[in-house]
């Protein structure tokens, strides 16, 4: 299949309808990479990073998109993002003892969909949503009716070794319920989750919308991208105090700091602590500005 990894527009010329069209295929494998999720889990994030990935063209300034889903149930926690270059991840948090078919509603008891955006500059936005739909893809159209009164059709699949998905809206000046939407959400939804795996961008518009004047825009490239990194962990062990750090450092020997997401692990042994202690009592004294 072409168009792996690669996240592309829809132009409709003659009606007020916006859509996207995305496939992850190396990315979404380097997200489980270190991971042992389970089949059921990587499915769901698979169709989160989908979801991610298409709403964030959308992104009119630098910042990130996080979609989040938290629940009472054998999955606390999913979260996906992805920012203005592209740049994506996500990881789970979840019972070992998972069963192994669930929908998406199932594992996330009294659960609730959150939707951040963070501009790298300006003020943050978030919205919700309870998790009152079987699927993904239910609940991200119940969101967008809820809080922006947007008529938006998802269609959203993974098998384990890619993930993929598509979206129509529309625009915030057309008034939803039209002839228009109405066709074309129909025929979105007479696509099936085989299809959408299986097909590249172009057989999948020509198979949908051969009726339609529409055309796809220059894909953009998706990649994996972890934002931790050793020089983050040892801003975070500046916040603990001197005698805090040098504790823990005779009692363990070292501190590990890991990420849940990507797993890597930053290692500050006694000598890494010291000066890290130092430093804080030399900006303390008012030796360093």
């Amino acid at each position: 299949m072409s168009n792996t990894d690669q996240v592309q527009r829809i132009l409709f010329d003659n009606v007020d309808v916006r859509g996207v069209v995305t496939a992850l295929q190396s990315s979404f494998q380097e997200v489980m990479a270190g991971h042992s999720y389970p089949p059921v889990i990587e499915n769901i994030l698979g169709e989160m990073l989908a979801a991610v990935t298409i709403l964030s063209t959308n992104l009119k300034f630098n910042g990130k998109l996080i979609l989040q889903a938290k629940g009472q149930g054998s999955v606390s926690t999913l979260m996906a993002e992805c920012n203005h270059r592209n740049e994506c991840r996500a990881f789970a948090q979840f019972d070992e003892g998972i069963p192994g078919q669930l929908s998406f509603k199932e594992m996330l008891d009294k659960g609730h969909l959150v939707l951040t955006i963070e501009p790298d500059v300006g003020r943050r936005y978030q919205g919700y949503v309870p998790l009152e739909q079987e699927s993904l893809a239910l609940c991200l159209e119940e969101y967008f009716q809820r809080s922006e009164q947007l008529a938006t059709k998802f269609i959203l699949a993974c098998d384990g070794q890619k993930a993929r998905g598509i979206m129509l809206q529309v625009l915030p000046a057309m008034q939803s319920g039209t002839d228009d939407w109405q066709r074309l959400a129909l025929l979105t939804q007479t696509l099936s989750a085989a299809e959408l795996l299986a097909l590249d961008n172009e057989t999948l518009l020509y198979r949908l919308f051969h009726e339609e004047q529409c055309r796809l825009f220059t894909p953009e490239q998706i990649e994996f991208k972890c934002q931790c990194s050793r020089q983050r962990s040892e801003k975070a062990l500046t916040l603990l105090d001197a005698a805090e750090l040098r504790e823990i450092i005779e009692e363990r020997g070292s501190i590990d700091m890991g990420c849940q997401i990507c797993n890597s692990n930053y290692s500050f042994d006694a000598v890494d602590v010291e000066a890290i202690c130092r430093d804080k009592e030399a900006r303390k004294s008012g030796q360093v500005q």
